[in-house]
């Protein structure tokens, strides 16, 4: 197959970015989207970071240029000077894929994926050599974007790709973080709450036409460093980060705490395809719900999640669906999960 090149406009929107700065918007998973300045010196700094923390080579861009992570692929390939492969579809398909990365010409090559595509990627690799074979070339994958599956990383490292979990987000001009570990001049503290925040050079301007919002995310401490309250929590190890899910991810439910990602955490281990949302209710405030594709033993999942987690864990309601709703990027749509149990009495 031929290797397609980036459309010459969309790359030299981006070469004008990295002078003239860019806004971009959030992915919107569980609010309405924020539209985020960037300067072009924080997506140098980016892109500059990125490279020196995995090397100098090609990528294939396979996301969308609407978003942060899209964009930062063709800028690190500007940046350095290094060939640039287009791989975006109406839909990804891993064989396609596979065949493409064996087809490259020799040399150093890079790609940056959210969790869904390396979840089909594996598992296509894991029932052909060929496949595996060719995605080996990568010199590394970088997966970010949302919570990357339990075992996932482990499965593709057992096949022989080179995996990066990455941090980050449009208001950090991508990841700087990878593998648990700060890239470039980035610094991670957490905050009171086990909130995450972030300093970097690459840190987003402002939300534009949202000064309160800004002045109450971006703040300068009494040294002067400027930083990113984000809507994580973590904790550090040895200077290690780990993200344990979004503050916004967690309900109160009768005036106790319940983490929605603990709840997909479960799920995920039980090997179902579904995931946990909420709604309000009279009585206790808020309550959990699981979204599923297939119809599910209530009982059954109820007494599972009280037993991983808590009583107050349990879903009052569930909902089946032929696909679980999720945006472009294949973050899984929070907002469009809600809904379908937000009026449902089952």
């Amino acid at each position: 197959m031929p290797v397609v090149t980036v459309p010459a406009a969309e790359v030299e929107a981006i070469r004008e970015a990295l002078v003239s700065g860019i806004t971009v918007d959030t992915s919107g998973s569980t609010s309405r989207p924020k539209h985020v300045r960037l300067s072009g010196n924080a997506l140098v700094a980016s892109a500059r970071a990125a490279t020196a923390a995995i090397g100098r080579g090609g990528w294939i861009l396979a996301l969308p240029l609407t978003y942060i992570a899209g964009i930062m692929v063709v800028a690190r390939t500007l940046e350095e000077d290094t060939p640039l492969v287009d791989a975006r579809w109406e839909s990804f398909d891993p064989r396609v894929f596979a065949r493409l990365i064996g087809e490259l010409p020799e040399g150093t090559w890079f790609t940056a994926l959210v969790p869904a595509q390396l979840v089909r990627l594996v598992d296509f690799a894991e029932g052909d050599t060929d496949a595996r074979d060719a995605l080996r070339r990568l010199n590394r994958i970088l997966v970010g974007g949302q919570a990357t599956p339990e075992g996932l990383v482990e499965r593709a490292s057992r096949l022989g790709f080179h995996v990066t979990r990455t941090y980050g987000s449009a208001e950090t001009a991508g990841g700087v973080v990878y593998d648990g570990r700060p890239i470039g001049d980035t610094v991670i503290r957490i905050s009171h709450g086990d909130r995450i925040e972030i300093s970097s050079s690459s840190l987003a301007d402002e939300y534009v036409d949202d000064p309160e919002l800004t002045a109450a995310s971006f703040v300068v401490d009494d040294r002067g460093v400027r930083w990113w309250r984000t809507t994580d929590l973590g904790s550090l190890t040895d200077g290690v980060l780990a993200v344990h899910g979004r503050a916004d991810d967690v309900i109160i439910s009768g005036g106790i705490k319940v983490s929605l990602a603990d709840i997909d955490r479960v799920l995920a281990d039980a090997g179902l395809d579904a995931v946990a949302t909420w709604f309000d209710d009279e009585t206790w405030g808020q309550v959990p719900a699981v979204v599923s594709t297939t119809e599910l033993d209530r009982e059954a999942i109820r007494s599972l999640i009280e037993s991983r987690l808590s009583k107050e864990s349990r879903p009052y309601r569930f909902a089946t669906v032929e696909v679980i709703p999720r945006l472009v990027s294949g973050k899984i749509d929070r907002r469009a999960v809600r809904a379908l149990v937000e009026h449902s009495q089952s």
